[in-house]
C-alpha cells in the first residue's frame, strides 16, 4: 500500500458513516418543520460529517468522548444506536437518556460518549475531568473533546488546556472552526485567525487540517492520538469546516454570504470522498447507491422506533438521579 493511502476497507467505511450521519441529521430538519415532532432546538451539523468520521475512527473503544450542543455526528462515530439517538431527540421513553436529555444534553456511557453540554466552552474541562480520572486509573485510554470556534474565547477553554498540559493529560481537544458561533463570524469574537496559534501558548503540539476531507482528519487524528495516548500530554487539533445552516433549525441563516455558502457547497465531504473512492475504484456509483439507500433505511427504521416509543411517565422525572 502506498505511503499515505488508507486501507480501503476503512475508506468505505468513513463514506458509509459520514452518509450515516448526513442521512440522520437531513431528516432532522424534515422532523423540526413538523410540530412536536422533536423536542428542543435542533442544532446540526451538516457538511461538517468528516470532522465526526475522521476523529472517532482515530480512537479506540474504550477512548472516551465528550461533545457538545452539535454532537448527533460525534456520538453516531462513536456507535450510538441510531434508534435510541433518535427516539431521545424526540423526547421519548425508549431514548438513550430514556427522554430526560433531548438533543442538546445527549449521553450514551455504553460507547464512552459520557458527557454532552450545550454551554459554550463547557466541554473542555469536562473532556480534562475526564482525562484526569484515566490517568489516575493508569488507563491507556485518552479523552477527545469537542467545542467550536466560539468556545475557543471561552475562559473555561483556556483553563482546561493549561491544566491538561500541566498535569500531562491525555486529552486531544478538537476545535470544530465552522466559522460562525451564533450570528457572530470568527473574525468578530477572536483576536487570531488561526485557533491552532493557541496551541503555543500552552507548549502543546497543534496542527490545522481540511475539515471537510475525512482521510486528512483521520490522519492527523492518529499521529495526535498517539502523541496523547504516549503519556506525553494533551494536543489540539483546529478542522477547518462551515457551518452550512443557521446555528439552529429556528435560525435561517439570512446573515450568512450565500456566494461563500456555495463554495463551502462544493467542497461537501461527503461528495468529495465519494468521487474519491469512485474515481479510484474503490467503490462504484451503484455500491454508494447501494450506501445511500441503507444509511436511509436505517433513519427510517429510527424514526418508526421513536414514533413508537412513549413518552416518560411523570414518576420517573425522580428516577436515575444522585445526590453527594
Amino acid at each position: 500500500m502506498p505511503d499515505g493511502l488508507l486501507n480501503p476497507i476503512l475508506r468505505r467505511e468513513l463514506y458509509a458513516e459520514m452518509v450515516l450521519i448526513r442521512k440522520f441529521e437531513e431528516k432532522l430538519i424534515d422532523l423540526a418543520k413538523e410540530q412536536a415532532r422533536v423536542i428542543g432546538m435542533q442544532i446540526l451539523a451538516v457538511g461538517q460529517e468528516a470532522v465526526a468520521a475522521g476523529v472517532v475512527n482515530a480512537l479506540e473503544p474504550d477512548d472516551v468522548i465528550v461533545t457538545n450542543h452539535r454532537s448527533h455526528g460525534h456520538l453516531l462515530a462513536k456507535g450510538a444506536d441510531p434508534k435510541q439517538l433518535m427516539a431521545e431527540i424526540m423526547g421519548k421513553a425508549d431514548g438513550v437518556n430514556k427522554g430526560k436529555a433531548g438533543t442538546l444534553h445527549l449521553s450514551v456511557p455504553e460507547v464512552n460518549a459520557i458527557m454532552t453540554s450545550t454551554v459554550v466552552g463547557a466541554s473542555p474541562p469536562l473532556g480534562v475531568g475526564a482525562a484526569f480520572a484515566q490517568q489516575y486509573q493508569g488507563l491507556s485510554h485518552i479523552t477527545a473533546v469537542f467545542f467550536g470556534d466560539g468556545a475557543a474565547a471561552e475562559g473555561s477553554v483556556h483553563e482546561a488546556m493549561n491544566m491538561a498540559v500541566l498535569w500531562k493529560l491525555p486529552v486531544l481537544f478538537v476545535c470544530e472552526n465552522n466559522a460562525w458561533a451564533g450570528a457572530q463570524c470568527l473574525k468578530d469574537h477572536s483576536c487570531v485567525e488561526q485557533i491552532v496559534r493557541r496551541a503555543a501558548g500552552y507548549d502543546m503540539p497543534g496542527e490545522a487540517v481540511d475539515g471537510n476531507d475525512a482521510e486528512a482528519v483521520y490522519r492527523l487524528s492518529m499521529k495526535m492520538v498517539d502523541y496523547c495516548r504516549g503519556g506525553k500530554g494533551p494536543a489540539l487539533i483546529e478542522a477547518l469546516t462551515y457551518r452550512m445552516r443557521g446555528h439552529g433549525e429556528h435560525d435561517h441563516g439570512h446573515y450568512m454570504d450565500k456566494a461563500v455558502l456555495e463554495q463551502w457547497a462544493q467542497r461537501c465531504p461527503v461528495r468529495r470522498l465519494k468521487e474519491r473512492l469512485t474515481g479510484e475504484g474503490i467503490l462504484t456509483a451503484a455500491q454508494c447507491d447501494g450506501i445511500e439507500a441503507e444509511m436511509a433505511a436505517v433513519v427510517d427504521a429510527a424514526v418508526a422506533f421513536g414514533d413508537q416509543s412513549p413518552y416518560p411517565a411523570p414518576e420517573a422525572a425522580l428516577e436515575d438521579l444522585w445526590v453527594s
